[in-house]
């Protein structure tokens, strides 16, 4: 009994050390990008980039989703957005190199009004709000509490209403108080690793993961346990939360896009995508086939012109939507 609580306690200060060791490679290989600013006794993280001499957008806000960091979203918009408007990548509260902050941050009204204070200390006083994924849920809230703030919101496979059934189990074993800790601290990073080649595919499918996402979105960050946790919690109180506050959709009343696939495997285009188009009485949605959860990446041309649209210009985005499924069915049938 000895020799097995030995070997036992072995094994967990292996695991310990192979996190802690781990963790530290991965802030290695990607380290902060962005600054960190006061929001309020916490600190958030962002890349801001300034608009270039003669800009033609608004300032845009990016809040990527749920596993993410705001190199996600600056991977697939910084270079061909860069110059024409003041850019804002958000790492969430608890997300890439920001601090948490308070439980109010758990749930997507506190992180959006998080994100407003941020603007406020970087000088942007309005701006369109790009969510994708869970960050549609931060998106939809921030229209709805902070509409002064909000020029306009696209939505780009969001997560934003009540879904039938739950979550992933390792979402609700991660949030728990101690087991939770223990967890994220032993088994989550070598297992990890040893399927996050699989899971991005899978965060793609049906459509071919970009080349160096691994590498410019960084998705590893996330396997560090303490940023683990808070990816658990934030996911683990989604439900409860878009349950209550879906209903208040109908009160926005800035211009939205959501862009959305029907081939999404992560989020119930049907439900979310479809539900805010009935909530927002300014709402287009742009439904396009064979598009699976990462509009942001395949579809970053048409996602683009839907935020010159909600800047005033005319942008018929119907017909690149057509243009990009004929995109995405000649890379399906390429050799």
């Amino acid at each position: 009994m000895l020799l097995l609580l030995s070997l036992v306690a072995l094994v967990v200060a292996l695991a310990f050390g192979f996190t802690a060791w781990q963790t530290l490679r991965i802030e290695r290989r990607f380290p902060n990008i962005g600054e960190m600013t006061d929001v309020g006794g916490y600190r958030l993280n962002a890349l801001h980039v300034p608009a270039g001499p003669t800009p033609d957008l608004p300032p845009i806000v990016f809040i990527h989703g749920a596993s993410g960091n705001l190199r996600d979203q600056a991977g697939a918009f910084l270079a061909p957005l860069k110059g024409r408007a003041d850019l804002l990548f958000v790492d969430r509260p608890g997300h890439g190199y920001s601090e948490r902050g308070g439980s109010e941050n758990d749930c997507p009204d506190g992180q959006a009004a998080a994100i407003a204070r941020l603007m406020a200390a970087k000088g942007i006083e309005r701006a369109i709000i790009v969510g994708h994924s869970f960050g549609g849920a931060i998106a939809a809230s921030f229209s709805l509490f902070h509409p002064d703030r909000t020029i306009g919101t696209l939505f780009l496979a969001p997560a934003t209403h009540p879904w039938p059934g739950g979550i992933d189990w390792h979402y609700r074993l991660t949030a728990m108080p101690v087991i939770g800790w223990l967890f994220s601290h032993t088994l989550v990073m070598p297992a990890g690793l040893a399927i996050m080649d699989k899971a991005t595919l899978g965060v793609f499918a049906p459509n071919c993961r970009r080349a160096r996402y691994l590498e410019d979105g960084a998705p590893a960050l996330v396997l560090r346990p303490r940023t683990f946790r808070h990816n658990a919690r934030d996911v683990a109180n989604l439900l409860a939360y878009v349950t209550r506050i879906a209903p208040r959709y109908r009160e926005i009343e800035t211009p939205a896009v959501i862009i959305t696939g029907d081939s999404d495997p992560i989020v119930l285009a049907d439900i979310h995508s479809t539900g805010l188009k009935q909530d927002i009485a300014r709402a287009q949605l742009v439904w396009i086939k064979g598009l699976g959860h990462k509009p942001d990446y395949v579809a970053t041309d048409l996602a683009i012109a839907a935020i010159e649209t909600l800047a005033g210009q005319d942008r018929d985005l119907q017909e690149m939507a057509r243009q990009v499924e004929q995109r995405i069915a000649a890379e399906n049938t390429a050799p």
